[in-house]
């Protein structure tokens, strides 16, 4: 019995050290598809004139979760609802920003963007699209350190502290 509990503890510490290592690779890889969702915005704007709903709607379409939820969340909310683009934005952040990867950085980053959101021609508006993008830029960079750094540890961590609390317990 006592080797069934250490097994238990081993196993769910060793768990909780990859959990924190994924977080770590997810980061990078969302705000990729962040970045691409933002590309795919900005032509489909400035080059194809479509619509903010419909242009949305295509890019949450094109993009795997949980991106393309954001962009799918935001057009529904357009289409749907007698908000501001602002507004819309906003509440779409909110309500996918729990399922992400991504830290308070980013967010203020796409609260950024969302503010200027539908408010200018399209040459402010892709202006705006390029700076959103630059900062996100900066924040996968630190990203990827973050991943180069701490992923290894974060799994040795979880290993070692279980067998740590092991040791202790016998």
């Amino acid at each position: 019995m006592k080797w069934l509990g250490a097994l238990l503890i081993l196993a769910a510490s060793t768990w909780m050290g990859f959990a924190a290592a994924r977080m770590l690779y997810e980061r990078p890889r969302q705000l990729r598809q962040l970045k691409a969702a933002l590309r795919a915005l900005e032509a489909e704007v400035m080059y194809g004139h479509t619509p903010l709903a419909e242009a949305s709607a295509h890019i949450a379409r094109q993009t795997a979760a949980p991106m393309g939820e954001l962009f799918f969340r935001f057009a529904e909310a357009l289409r749907t609802e007698e908000t501001s683009v602002v507004e819309a934005w906003e509440k779409s952040l909110q309500a996918l920003w729990g399922k992400t990867a991504l830290k308070q950085g980013e967010l203020e980053v796409m609260k950024q963007f969302g503010a200027t959101l539908g408010q200018y021609d399209r040459l402010t508006q892709q202006k705006q699209i390029a700076l959103a993008l630059a900062h996100l830029e900066r924040e996968e960079a630190e990203a990827l350190d973050n991943q180069a750094r701490y992923a290894k540890m974060a799994k040795s961590l979880g290993v070692l502290a279980g067998l740590l609390l092991v040791i202790l317990l016998m």
